[in-house]
Formats: C-alpha cells, structure tokens, sequence
C-alpha cells in the first residue's frame, strides 16, 4: 500500500490584522493549510517557509510531530529557538495537522485525542478603541473621563457586544497615542495611571460586570510602575492584565504577579514550549497565551496547555491570525480540558470572512467558532478574496509561484 508524499509549497502574502503568510502544503492531489502570525517581514518568512520545505518533500505527511522536530532540529544552528524560524515552522506544522486530517478523514480535533468542547469560545480585542486592526489609521484617545470619551468606549464596546461576544480586551498603554511624556523610559506617573484607571472605569461601566474584561499593556513598563498600574485596576474585577512588563525578564513579571490581585497574563512572545517551562516555574503568570501561529504550532501549544494544566492554570492563547490561523487554533483550544477563550483581533475587518469558506458556514458565529466533523480544519482559502487583500509590498503574490 502506497503512502501519501509530500510534494511541494504554495504561499500567498495577504494582509489581515497585519501581513501574514499562508501556507499551502500539498501531498498529490491534496493540500493542507496554514497561517504564519505577521512577526517578521513577510518575504523572509516565505523564504525560510520554502528553505523548510525541502526537509518535507518525499516526507508522510501523517507524521507531524517528526516532521516538526526535523524542520526545528535543521535549524538549530540558525534559529530554531525562537523568531522568525520557528514562526515559519509554525504555518508549515499547522498545514501539515489539516493535510493528515484531510488524508484520514477525520477533523484535526480528533487527531488531538477528541474534543471536549466543538463551540470555542472567543474575546474580541477592542485595540484602544481608537484604530482599526490593520491600523489603517490612528486618531488620539479621547479623555475617558469626559461624556465624550465614556461614549466613545461604550460605542467600541457596543459593537462587539451586538456580535455575540462576552468577552472584551482593550489597550491602556501608548501603542495607539500619546501617553508618556518619555518615549524611552518604561515608567508612569500618577498622572498616566489615572488615565489607564479612566479609561478602564469608562470600559466598565460600558459593558457592566457579567462582561469578562481584559487589558494590555503590551510590554511597556518598568516594574514599579507596573504594580502600581496593577493594584490600581485591581476594583474592576479584570479577567487578566496582559504582559505589564517586558517578556526576557520572567522574574521581574513573577514580581508583578506576586504585588497585586490582579490576574496576570503573558507568553505571546515566546517561542517553543522550553521558555514556559521557566515562566511556570518562575510562578510569573495566572493565564497562559502561547501564539500558536507564531511559536511553534499546535502540537508545541499542546505541550504548553498541558503544563498549564499541571499547575492548575488556564490556557487562552494570543491570536491575531486571518481565518486559517483562528480555526486552526479553535481545534486545538476545543482539544485542550483547561482552554478558557481565544483571541479574536478582526472585529474592524469587515472581509475577515470573505478571506476563507467554512464547513460550519461563517467562522465567527456569535463570539464563537463553531467547528464541525470536516476532515482537517473544515476550511478553505477564496483565492479571489486573497488576491484582493495581497501584500503588495512582499512581492510574493497568492500562489503564484
């Protein structure tokens, strides 16, 4: 009995939340997708994604998990720890889970030992409420403790809550406007505290208290700042603060963690399962969030979710993928006993869900996604639609090549 080979490689650069890569892997007459969170310049991820490949060609596509550790153990002289390497294995891993799917019939949650749940749940990040998610543009954030900013986070807040959603994550840092008076220093003053404090008792009283709420500072701060940002968000009962400091320095977070009540958040910005061992044992998290597009892949998101779970902690991981991405993950999160919600970051992309067709009809139905018995992730590309969101500037095309 012959077996399925791996044969070759398509990509398409297409831009959704930010540019991202997806990845078509085929064995004969059948493919298998996925999707490479937007952490590097596109045209270097498409390069290594092709580099990889040739490590993949005459391969069983049955076998992810050697296939993975091959690609990663090629490269671990030239980047397999972490970056735009591993953020390359990643899509080419996750394509490799919906070609077995594909090739034994069955949904990719199957291959991960069944579901226990097929509705995942999803929370929709709002960004500051002051751009879009492809940041087409950025306007200042309105004072939140003026009618005018308290109506403004209600109509954000609103809009998203209308669309099923019952989880909600803002911004209170200065990716999206000014905040610090400093671009370089990580610190606040009382001043900038009470802004983020306004901003949060505006989100609050916006969307009332059975609303889950959770709010990112996206790495920016120094630790005393941190903590004192923290114990003073600590009466609006939030589901996490997300990454208050930097991500190299797991003892400074712990830190953070062990100053206030405040659940903490963070692991979008680690690569492979080995750093979470240490950000475990560091006692530097409540709630864990691998970026399963970016850091490895699913099998690699298992084996974190799994550690969780033997500390007794959640899993939720960071999503800012297209379709492919977020379907991708919902199979693993619906695999995974200890999953608590998934990110959604497309709430301002009103062609999210012209980019793929979906077994289970739209991708997102009322904050969830659904998933169905379809072999493999129960997805497909629209070419056309891709073509019409390409990433010029990368120079790849959509499957041109």
């Amino acid at each position: 009995m012959s077996h399925p080979r791996i044969t070759r490689v398509e990509t398409a650069a297409v831009r959704v939340v930010g540019p991202c890569l997806v990845v078509r892997l085929w064995a004969g007459d059948t493919y298998g997708l996925g999707e490479c969170y937007p952490s590097a310049p596109v045209a270097a991820v498409d390069a290594i994604v092709r580099a990889l490949t040739e490590q993949l060609v005459g391969e069983d596509p049955r076998d992810v998990h050697r296939l993975a550790e091959k690609m990663r153990r090629w490269n671990i002289f030239t980047g397999g720890q972490g970056g735009t390497v591993v953020t390359a294995i990643s899509g080419l891993e996750m394509a490799l889970w919906d070609l077995a799917g594909k090739l034994h019939g069955v949904p990719v949650y199957q291959l991960l030992g069944g579901a226990f749940r097929t509705k995942v749940r999803l929370y929709a990040d709002c960004n500051a409420g002051t751009v879009d998610a492809a940041a087409h543009h950025l306007t200042e954030l309105p004072d939140p403790t003026t009618p005018e900013g308290r109506a403004h986070f209600k109509a954000v807040a609103d809009k998203a809550l209308g669309l099923g959603f019952t989880a909600l994550k803002f911004d209170v840092d200065d990716v999206y406007g000014s905040l610090r008076d400093d671009d370089w220093n990580r610190s606040l003053n009382r001043r900038q505290i009470d802004r983020m404090v306004g901003q949060v008792e505006a989100i609050r009283a916006a969307i009332g208290d059975e609303v889950a709420l959770a709010i990112d500072m996206h790495a920016r701060f120094d630790v005393p700042s941190a903590i004192k940002a923290a114990r003073a968000l600590e009466p609006f009962d939030l589901m996490w603060l997300e990454e208050p400091v930097p991500p190299e320095n797991l003892a400074a977070l712990a830190e953070v963690r062990q100053s206030t009540a405040v659940p903490i958040c963070a692991g979008e910005n680690l690569y492979t399962r080995f750093p979470f061992l240490d950000i475990f044992r560091a006692g530097a998290v409540d709630v864990v969030m691998p970026d399963i597009a970016k850091f490895g892949g699913l099998a690699e998101g298992r084996r974190v979710a799994e550690l969780a779970e033997l500390h007794y902690l959640p899993f939720a991981p960071h999503n800012v993928s297209g379709p492919i991405g977020t379907v991708a993950a919902a199979h693993l999160c619906a695999a995974q006993s200890n999953f608590t919600v998934l990110e959604y970051h497309a709430l301002d992309l009103d062609f999210f869900e012209d980019l793929a067709t979906y077994a289970g009809g739209k991708v997102v139905t009322d904050g969830h996604v659904v998933l169905t018995e379809a072999p493999g992730y129960g997805i497909d590309v629209n070419e056309e639609a891709l073509r019409r969101h390409e990433h010029v500037k990368a120079g790849i095309g959509v499957f041109s090549r």
